[in-house]
Formats: structure tokens, sequence, C-alpha cells
């Protein structure tokens, strides 16, 4: 199911009883977060929150402001349009193993299978709702960034956040998009921090604008298909389009339309777009700022973006999120991600049952994952291959346990970790990249790593003692009681 705009989203929200509406006036200053972090808090994350007038400097903003509407299991199918996100994660398993087609027979086959790519590709068209309302920077309208209802997070931030954007830019050489989310602190009416991170693609391509000594265009778009949101934030391949990635998703090829003064392409669909540029080498401080691992980030210099134009629709609403101590909505985004890309790292690793990211874990710092042992050390192999995947270089901690464990059950698992481990020899430490975000390394961006074999210890890795068996109960008995535990209420 793709959704037709960001309201259609809302709206579907409000209809499976997922929404809450606000109609009292509540600020962006502080206020929308405390309550947006209590329904985060709450068992399952709560609901999302409509805030129908929510107010900037004490006057009432033109536009609504969501928040946490992805924030739940249920929330963040929906936001994909489905019932569970295992329906897509069955799909990417099927589009792995399948072969191109050769024929209409086997195209055919293909779809049967649950695999259509056919709405992949994006269409270009010529006009859009993005563009029925058009802000240009050029000292004939007085519509602003100020005008926006940009949350103030959180006490201590050093301002204004953008916080849900998703971030276009092209690489000057071979011309491939990229769709990233960096957090944007907002300086004054025309001007913001683009925190693209030195691992980050955008990062990557603005070096080469530097290089070249050109601005480098960038656009900004806030709301739309919340597939545009996810597609910004899945571990994709580098390469891999997320547009095409999105229309994949959403089960329909994605609108692009032209910016009006830059020559990127963005959704026709979408709530904002803020069109732009970065200025090769300004950097200004950006931070401090609440975020994701739970602590204040420090003050750095970061690149400027710089507006040239705003367009929007006539009647949009203003997406957001907030960071801070989990568990958060971006749990739940990032489970999901899990949960569909896990056919992914099965492909490259045929040994992982499964795997979980654990809130405490505030993404990538704490990694469970379960495995069929069948050699000596193969518990170092995944940890080692998983440290070379992407975004997991980041993982601050990966613990590998047997099959027959619930990753997903924090509880099982640190009891396994007690048990199975001898601390000096079941564990290894590497040196590699940290998430830029991580205030505990000496030296930013670098670090030590950990991994933890809590798997069963295998006679040729040393292990002389008989390894001793789980205590279960006989599956007999189970069955036998079964009934009768129900009937009892005693489950």
């Amino acid at each position: 199911m793709a959704y037709r705009s960001f309201s259609h989203f809302v709206d579907e929200l409000e209809r499976i009883s997922e929404l809450v509406r606000i109609s009292e006036p509540v600020a962006t200053e502080l206020e929308i977060t405390e309550l947006a972090n209590r329904q985060m808090k709450a068992p399952g994350g709560g609901k999302a929150l409509l805030f129908e007038k929510p107010t900037i400097d004490g006057k009432i903003s033109s536009f609504p402001v969501a928040i946490n509407t992805m924030g739940s299991k249920r929330r963040m199918a929906r936001a994909i349009g489905l019932e569970s996100v295992d329906e897509i994660a069955h799909q990417m398993q099927l589009l792995l193993k399948a072969k191109p087609p050769a024929s209409m027979r086997q195209g055919w086959s293909l779809l049967k299978q649950g695999i259509d790519l056919l709405h992949a590709r994006p269409k270009r068209v010529t006009d859009g709702p993005c563009k029925e309302v058009i802000h240009r920077f050029d000292g004939s309208g007085k519509f602003s960034l100020k005008d926006l209802p940009v949350l103030l997070c959180w006490p201590k931030d050093g301002g204004r956040f953008i916080t849900l954007p998703t971030v276009y830019t092209r690489d000057p050489d071979t011309g491939e998009r990229n769709i990233g989310m960096y957090r944007m602190q907002v300086y004054d009416e025309r001007t913001t921090g683009m925190h693209w991170q030195i691992h980050k693609v955008g990062a990557r391509h603005g070096k080469r604008y530097y290089e070249r000594n050109e601005p480098m265009p960038v656009a900004v778009c806030l709301g739309g298909d919340p597939a545009y949101t996810f597609a910004a934030t899945a571990p994709l391949p580098d390469g891999l389009d997320e547009v095409l990635f999105a229309g994949f998703v959403r089960k329909k090829s994605v609108e692009l339309v032209t910016c009006e003064t830059c020559d990127l392409e963005v959704p026709a669909d979408v709530d904002f777009v803020l069109e732009g540029y970065v200025q090769p080498g300004e950097l200004r401080p950006e931070g401090p700022f609440g975020d994701h691992t739970g602590f204040y980030t420090s003050v750095d210099p970061y690149p400027v973006f710089h507006l040239t134009a705003i367009t929007r629709r006539k009647e949009a609403i203003y997406p957001a999120t907030i960071v801070g101590i989990p568990p958060m909505e971006d749990f739940y985004m990032g489970s999901a991600s899990v949960r569909i890309f896990l056919p992914v790292f099965k492909m490259n690793f045929p040994e992982i049952v499964d795997m979980a990211l654990p809130a405490e874990g505030v993404f990538h710092n704490l990694v469970f994952v379960s495995i069929r042992k069948q050699y000596p050390y193969q518990a170092y192999k995944v940890m080692h291959g998983l440290w070379g995947m992407g975004q997991m270089m980041f993982s601050k901690y990966i613990v590998v346990l047997d099959e027959d464990c619930d990753v997903h059950n924090t509880s099982e698992v640190l009891f396994r970790l007690c048990a199975n481990t001898d601390p000096q020899r079941d564990t290894t430490f590497i040196k590699n990249p940290s998430d830029s975000l991580d205030h505990a390394p000496t030296a930013a961006n670098i670090g030590s790593h950990m991994g933890i074999d809590a798997t069963r210890k295998l006679p040729s890795e040393g292990y002389s003692r008989g390894w001793p068996e789980l205590v279960r109960m006989d599956e007999k008995v189970r069955a036998k009681m079964d009934p009768l535990a129900k009937g009892l209420g005693l489950g």
C-alpha cells in the first residue's frame, strides 16, 4: 500500500486507533518533547501524536506536527503498508534466491511468489503537490525556516533541530543519488547545520564537491509517504538507490520532480522541500544535541546548508521525532530494518539464525546473533564478518549464541552469556571505526570493539570437559499439561 501523502498515513493511523489528536496549543519548545517522550516510553511505544496547534515562541503555527508515527511495531509496519514487517523480509528472502527472469513465464512465477519489481523504477513528472506553494529566497517573500514548527527538543540543545529530514545528494562524478537522514540545527531564517558524519555517504559526496571547489546542491524533504523516511534510514548496500528501495517497499513507483532552484529530483508528494546548497569548506559549530545515545553530543564543526527555496503542500503536516534515553521511536525503525535485512545477513552468513539489536544498545552498540554452530571458532568468523558490513562496523559489542537461544529475550541472552563464557577465553577485541556520536572512545570516530562467544564449546576449541545439557521438560508432559494450565489460567 502506497500512501498518497503524509496526511493519508496520519489518517490511516487514526483509523486503526494508533493516533491521538491534541487540539490544545502545545509549545514546540520542550513541551512537545515531554508529551512525545511519555508515549515513546509507554509499553509498546504508546500512540502517535498529532499536535494541531503547535506554538512557536507563543504563536500558533500554520502547520500541525506529527510525532512518534513509527514508534511501535504496528505503526512501523503500517508505515510501509503492511500488517507485519516480516512480509517484506519474506519478499527480500525470495528476491535474494531468485534468478533474473529469462522469459515472461519466469517473470510471472516471481510475481506469484510475491516478488514485484515493476514499481521499483521511479517515474519522472513535471509537477506535484510539493510545489503547490513556492517560496523563493530571493527577497520576494517573508516565509522562512522560522515559520516551520521545528522542535527545541531538550533543555541544553544548541537550538531548534529538524529531526526527521530525508536529505538528497548526488555524487558529482557518477551521478548516483543518495538519501540520508542527518539532523539539521536551525541557525537563522535561511541556514542550518548539516550533520553528516565522516562515515556517511552525504559526507563522501560533499568531499568530492570540496575537491572540485563547487557548491554542492542539496534538497531536504519532509513528510510524504513514510516509505521514503524508512528508505533513508535502511542499511542498504552502498550504491543501491533508496528511491528504488522505496518503490519496492510501497509497491508503487516513486514520482520524482525536479527542484525549483537546483537540478536534484525529489518525490513529488512530500509535504516540504528545502532546496539549497552546501558551500565547500564552510563549517560552523553544531550542537549540543540530546542524541539517541541518551547523552548530549558535543559541539563540533559541520557543513552549513543555505536555503534557496522552500516548496510545500498547501495543507502540509510537519513530521518530527525525538531521540534520547531509549526506548524511543528510532528503536522500532531500527528493529524493522534488522527484520527486513536479516535475509541479506543470512545470505552472507548462512549459519545465522536470528539477530537482535536491543533498545539498551541504542542501535548498533549491542548486537545479539544466534548461529547454527558446526565448527570451532565459527562465532568469531561471524563477528568479524558483521564488523565488515556497512554500519555494523560501529557495533561495539557483538554476542554470538547458539541457535536455540531467543535473541529477542534479553533475559535469556544474559543467562546464556553468564553461563557459557569464560571471560578470558571467550572474548576478543578489535580496533575499528566508531560512531561519531559515541562519547566513550578516547579519540573521536575510532575505538575498540568487543566480541563474546557465548556458544557451547567444542572439544576442538580446547574444551576437554563434557558440555552439560540444558535443563528442559519432556515435550509430552508439556503437551499434556497445556490444557490444564490454560483452564486454570496458569499460562
